[in-house]
């Protein structure tokens, strides 16, 4: 008689899979969006002012608001607004990045998120990295200099950008851990849409440039639905399966990326590009490889001394 399969070892849902390409394809989209648009004249505040818009108009209808009151109940409006701020600053910086920068090139720095949220849960959340990981933050850092070569002409103000977008997006995701256990799933999605739209307000007068044609009009609405939907299907991915088990297919974002590049914007990444990318990716995967196996450490480790000493390796 065969042993029972944890969920560990149970094979992903496809459903899961295919939610979390989904949910890459439309980010990819965003940015896509965002750089023409940019590209085109349009200040980048204003473009992602507009994304907000859309997507709290898209929250409100997909969670049947009207219905739905505990959307809007929150131990902490603070705490909400601080992270809705967060998650626009990493919108906000990641646009005008795109002014300047490939696709390509700020989607590879934005992958050493993951070893950015490893360093900081640290002092933030009191969650410890061992030096091994500390080791693949080191290497991340370095896939960032190899991209990014700072005192060299390759380096600018768009990497810069870049690098502010990724941290916003670190702290976006701490505050997400801190405040999981306390909010609602659909308080956090309508808040962190809410935020932005609300203290942008007053700037927006001072930096509105509307787009000249239906067309530009088109992709501009449809920055919220590629970011709105792209989120929903990310959530839905994840109920689904673990993190660990769906590591790997975020990275699949740079495909769409370089290749929309080619198509819209005629830019391919160079060697440079590439190899940063690798080594950001391949130290990201180490990091979400790691931090499982801790996870399962944790759970057979016979006492509290024995979990901690694991934390440590």
């Amino acid at each position: 008689m065969k042993p029972p399969q944890n969920s560990s070892d149970t094979a992903t849902p496809p459903a899961a899979i295919f939610l979390i390409l989904g949910a890459v394809f439309l980010f990819a989209c965003l940015d896509s969006g965002a750089k023409y648009l940019v590209l085109s004249g349009m200040q980048a505040p204003f473009v992602a002012w507009m994304r907000f818009v859309v997507h709290v108009s898209l929250v409100l209808v997909l969670f049947r608001s009207w219905n739905n009151t505990a959307m809007f109940r929150t131990s902490s409006l603070r705490m909400q607004m601080l992270r809705g701020v967060f998650l626009f600053g990493s919108t906000f910086f990641n646009f005008l990045a795109l002014n300047t920068l490939q696709l390509a090139q700020t989607t590879s720095i934005f992958f050493f998120a993951p070893m950015v949220i490893t360093a900081l849960a640290g002092p933030l959340l009191g969650e410890w990295a061992g030096w091994r990981r500390w080791a693949a933050i080191g290497a991340g850092f370095a896939g960032v200099l190899v991209i990014t070569r700072p005192g060299y002409a390759a380096f600018e103000i768009g990497h810069v950008y870049a690098l502010c977008a990724t941290l916003s997006y670190c702290l976006y995701v701490i505050t997400t851990r801190h405040m999981t256990a306390t909010e609602s799933a659909e308080s956090l999605i309508f808040y962190s849409a809410l935020a932005p739209v609300v203290m942008m307000l007053p700037v927006v007068p001072f930096t509105a440039s509307l787009p000249p044609d239906a067309f530009h009009w088109l992709v501009l609405l449809s920055l919220g639905l590629f970011g709105g939907f792209g989120h929903w299907f990310l959530i839905n991915a994840y109920k689904q399966a673990t993190t660990t088990a769906l590591a790997p297919y975020p990275y699949m974002q740079m495909v769409w990326m370089i290749a929309f590049g080619f198509l819209f914007f005629a830019q391919l990444p160079d060697l440079w590009t590439i190899g940063g990318a690798t080594i950001i990716v391949a130290s990201g995967l180490y990091i979400v490889h790691r931090e499982h196996r801790l996870r399962l450490q944790s759970r057979t480790a016979p006492n509290a001394e024995d979990s901690d000493l694991a934390k440590k390796l």
